[in-house]
């Protein structure tokens, strides 16, 4: 039976020879096909009204107190966790026992403090660890 695929040719137009290494062949299986291309641009959704926890659809000033009230105490508690387990990352880097032990400096600047900030946080997560540390 005739290979139903066409074979490369040399610049002469003749069929190359088949052989290892060339597409085609069981060593070397064919190229696949490219997807189509796309003619048109896909047509681009409205940009959605930007929200906020839907307080912007709350209508009474009560409820939309309480809401945003609570929201506020919410991100607040949030925040201050992610500000200890800052102070405590801190506190791990620049542990003189790690071989790789940072500087306040090193520090500062990976968290965008200055090194006065630094040293504080590095001392606050000292605090937060040590609790963990007697415990052990």
């Amino acid at each position: 039976m005739p290979d139903s695929h066409p074979r490369p040719s040399d610049q002469s137009g003749s069929p190359a020879p088949a052989g290892p290494g060339r597409p085609g062949t069981p060593e070397q299986p064919a190229r696949r096909l490219r997807p189509a291309q796309l003619l048109f641009e896909p047509p681009a959704g409205e940009p959605e009204p930007e929200r906020f926890f839907d307080l912007e659809s709350i209508e009474d000033p009560a409820e939309l107190l309480r809401r945003s009230t609570e929201l506020a105490l919410a991100f607040r508690a949030a925040a201050e966790r992610a500000t200890d387990f800052q102070a405590v990352a801190a506190a791990q880097l620049a542990d003189t026992r790690r071989f790789d032990a940072l500087s306040f400096v090193e520090i500062a600047a990976r968290a965008d403090w200055t090194p006065d900030y630094a040293e504080k946080m590095v001392e606050y997560g000292r605090g937060l660890l040590r609790p963990q540390r007697q415990g052990d």
